[in-house]
C-alpha cells in the first residue's frame, strides 16, 4: 500500500510539472504575439559575473563593454574604513585568503544579521593587507570557465570602481551608472562604521548628486536607507527577498512590505524596489500583482537576478540535467520584462542587451 501511494504521488508530481511546463509555454507564446516591450535598464550584477570573477574591475569593465547601463558593486568596509567591493564581508569564497598562512589566525566565527558565519572578514584586514589577496570565482562548480581568471585580480575599492566608470564614460561617450549595495550596514554600524554617510560622501566627492544622477543606492535593510534619505536626494532602492524581512527589523517581513500599503510606505523614502524574481512571477510564469502595485505607488521595479545556468532557472526553462549548462535565459528575461518591470539585474549583461537593444 505504501509503494502504491508513492507511485501515485510521483505521477501527481510529474503531471503537475507537465502542466506547469505547458503554462510557461502558453505565457511565452502570448508574449511573442504581444507588442514589443520598451528597452530595459540593464544592471550588471557584480559586473559581468557570469563571465569573470564577480566584483573585480575586469568584471565591471566587461559589463560596460557589453553595454550595461549600470554596474553593481556590493560594498563592505576594511578595518581602516575603506569601502571595497565584495559580495559579503566574509571572503573565503571569493579570495585566496585561505592560502595565506600569515592570515591563518584571522579566521573567526561571527554573527552577521543573526546568522553564525565562520571565515575571514574584510573588517579584520587593512586595505594594504587585503591588497595581498587575489579574487577567485565564487561558483567554480557552475562557472568552470571563470576559474582560469583565479588569482589575476585584486579586490577593488569603491574609488577604483568609480574611476573605471568615469574613464569608460569618457571613452565611450555614454552615461554609465553605478548601483552600489550597502551590505550589512547595521552590523558595520556596531563596529563604528557609518556606511550610509561614507557612501553618500564618497559619491558626492565623485560628482554624484541630485535625483537625476546615474546612481541607485540599494539595501535590504530599511534604517540605513532612511539614514541615507536624510542626507541625500540620490535615488534609493529597497531590496526585497521572497522570504524573511529586513535583518534589523525583526517584526517586519518583506511579504508585508510588498503589499499595496507596504509599497506606499516604501515610497516615502525610496524611489524603487529590487525584489526577488520569484516575487514578480508566479510559479507558472504569469506576473504577480507586485509590479503594478509598485508602479501605482510611484516606485520603479528592478528585480534580481537573471542567470543562464540551469541551477538558477525554473524547471520548465532548464535544458538537460547539468546544473551548469545554459538553459532558456531569453525566455525568462522575456517573462520578467513582460511583467512590466523597469529594468533587471543580470550576471550576463551582454545577453540582456542583445535581447533588449537600445533605441537611442
Amino acid at each position: 500500500m505504501r509503494a502504491h501511494h508513492s507511485a501515485a504521488t510521483r505521477r501527481e508530481i510529474e503531471q503537475t510539472g507537465y502542466r506547469l511546463v505547458l503554462k510557461w509555454i502558453a505565457v511565452l507564446a502570448a508574449l511573442m504575439l504581444a507588442v514589443p516591450v520598451q528597452a530595459q535598464t540593464i544592471i550588471a550584477h557584480r559586473g559581468a559575473s557570469g563571465e569573470r570573477p564577480e566584483h573585480t574591475l575586469a568584471s565591471y569593465d566587461l559589463a560596460i563593454s557589453e553595454g550595461a547601463d549600470f554596474v553593481e558593486p556590493d560594498l563592505v568596509f576594511t578595518r581602516d574604513g575603506v569601502l571595497v567591493a565584495r559580495h559579503e564581508n566574509e571572503i573565503s569564497g571569493t579570495t585566496d585568503v585561505a592560502d595565506h598562512p600569515e592570515f591563518a589566525d584571522r579566521r573567526a566565527t561571527k554573527v552577521i544579521d543573526g546568522q553564525e558565519v565562520t571565515g575571514w572578514f574584510t573588517e579584520d584586514f587593512t586595505l594594504a593587507e587585503l591588497r595581498t589577496l587575489r579574487a577567485r570565482e565564487r561558483l567554480p562548480e557552475l562557472r568552470v570557465a571563470n576559474t582560469k581568471f583565479d588569482g589575476l585580480f585584486q579586490v577593488p575599492t569603491l574609488a577604483e570602481v568609480i574611476a573605471l566608470v568615469k574613464a569608460r564614460e569618457a571613452e565611450t561617450g555614454r552615461t554609465i551608472g553605478i548601483y552600489p549595495e550597502m551590505k550589512h550596514p547595521s552590523y558595520f554600524a556596531g563596529l563604528g562604521f557609518d556606511m550610509p554617510a561614507r557612501l553618500v560622501e564618497q559619491l558626492a566627492e565623485a560628482g554624484y548628486q541630485g535625483p537625476d544622477a546615474p546612481v541607485f543606492i540599494q539595501c535590504f535593510e530599511v534604517r540605513p536607507l532612511l539614514a541615507a534619505r536624510r542626507i541625500t536626494d540620490l535615488p534609493l532602492v529597497q531590496l526585497m527577498s521572497g522570504e524573511g524581512g529586513p535583518p534589523e527589523l525583526v517584526d517586519v517581513s518583506y511579504a508585508e512590505m510588498a503589499t499595496p500599503a507596504g509599497l506606499k510606505a516604501i515610497a516615502v523614502y525610496a524611489d524603487g524596489i529590487g525584489p526577488d524574481i520569484g516575487m514578480v512571477l508566479q510559479p507558472d510564469g504569469t506576473p504577480t500583482a507586485l509590479v503594478a502595485d509598485a508602479h501605482a505607488a510611484g516606485l520603479l521595479v528592478h528585480p534580481w537576478t537573471l542567470r543562464r545556468e540551469n541551477a538558477f532557472l525554473p524547471p520548465a526553462l532548464r535544458k538537460g540535467d547539468d546544473p551548469a549548462a545554459a538553459g532558456d535565459y531569453a525566455a525568462l528575461a522575456k517573462l520578467v520584462v513582460g511583467a512590466g518591470v523597469d529594468g533587471f539585474f543580470t550576471d550576463f549583461p551582454g545577453m540582456a542587451v542583445a535581447l533588449f537593444p537600445r533605441t537611442d
